[in-house]
């Protein structure tokens, strides 16, 4: 018999995060969440999500053992401000049964016909800057520490239920030794002159800092055009910050300004994380912060995080700025492979950025929809 509990403890929420740790043992490309980050990302006290979302957590239980979790979300500013009646589901994860699927949906169903809502769609988190879709193409390939890996059959639970694909993703990867200067330095020269651009560029955290904000509104301005999209709220910004900023060699995050120095553009790359995650098996202490200390600073895999441009300055080249200046920062530091995180496949500006270096698409991913 399955039973379906929801997690509030924090005991509770904690055997909800270790689920997958069993789930995918032995699976050499799944990367395990750092437990303390995803406890504190839950925390309707600490995560300025839950300023403007609800969301309940959820397991299934067949006995005493758990065989299945999912999230059910509502993001109050996607329904109310765009009129998406939408209710979200996200961390799923579960034993190839679809009965214990159907029965951790119903929760979501539940929460959605509650508020008057019209579809449900997932898996994906609070907000943009959360990890979104399951995994359809790629399962050979190492997962990151910002996407979720799962199994074969879960887009077939999902269409066996009837949900269609809403929205598709890619990840492309391509190795260092494509990027050829003579693809971008003579548009860096001409962009830089005709528009009176600069870079500007890191070497400690503590330069980064004073700029974020602003990146985060040009992050707002720059995707606003994309659906779903949901602006970034000023405690959200705080949030992000230290979440991600600290983990960033400062010297991947890379600017562009104008005359004025105010900021048109700007590029966040991540060293990739994922071997580290695996080694700490999810935890901090003791020794889980020494191997992402290590992979920070010497890490041969980098992965494109976010790049941004002013919607007034798109179509003008200006990334050929930023890709000049990682061309310099990743030769120096003997950068072999280059990664792309999840991006909407029917983004064309977007894809056509990475076009003179061919990437290998080698991973897809999906959410699904489903009439309430």
């Amino acid at each position: 018999m399955i039973t379906i509990q929801e997690a509030k403890t924090k005991s509770e929420l904690t055997d909800f995060i270790k689920f997958p740790f069993s789930l995918y043992k032995n699976n050499k490309n799944w990367v395990p969440p750092l437990i303390a980050e995803e406890l504190e990302g839950f925390d309707k006290t600490k995560n300025p999500a839950f300023e403007t979302a609800e969301a309940y957590f959820y397991v299934a239980k067949r006995n005493t053992e758990i065989v299945g979790r999912i999230t059910a979300i509502i993001n109050w500013s996607e329904v109310n401000d765009q009129q998406k009646k939408k209710v979200r589901f996200g961390w799923f994860d579960v034993i190839d049964d679809i009965e214990v699927t159907k029965a951790l949906l119903e929760k979501v169903y539940e929460l959605g016909r509650k508020n008057n809502l019209e579809h449900v769609e997932g898996p994906m988190g609070f907000s943009n800057l959360d990890k979104v879709g399951i995994l359809t193409e790629g399962f050979d390939q190492i997962g990151t520490m910002i996407t979720w890996y799962n199994h074969e059959y879960y887009a077939r639970h999902f269409e066996q239920l009837g949900y269609v694909k809403e929205k598709e993703y890619i990840e492309s990867k391509f190795p260092f030794e494509n990027v050829k200067l003579q693809f971008f330095e003579k548009a860096n020269d001409l962009v830089k002159k005709r528009y009176q651009l600069s870079p500007l560029n890191f070497k400690t955290t503590k330069e980064v800092m004073p700029h974020v904000d602003k990146m985060f509104d040009l992050f707002n301005k720059s995707y606003a055009s994309l659906s779903s999209f949901v602006a970034i709220s000023d405690t959200q910004k705080e949030y992000f910050k230290k979440k991600y900023i600290s983990f960033i060699n400062p010297e991947f995050i890379k600017f562009v300004e104008d005359k004025d120095h105010n900021i048109v553009a700007f590029s966040i790359v991540m060293p990739s994380f994922a071997k580290a995650v695996q080694k700490s098996k999810g935890k901090l202490f003791p020794f889980g912060f020494l191997h992402l200390l290590l992979a920070k600073k010497y890490s041969k895999d980098v992965i494109f995080y976010l790049i941004g441009v002013l919607p007034e300055y798109q179509n003008k080249a200006v990334t050929a700025i930023i890709f000049k200046e990682y061309y310099e920062t990743f030769r120096k530091k003997g950068i072999v492979n280059c990664f792309r995180t999840p991006e909407l496949a029917d983004n064309a500006p977007s894809l056509n950025l990475w076009k003179h270096f061919n990437p290998l698409i080698h991973k897809r991913r999906c959410t699904y929809r489903l009439e309430l």
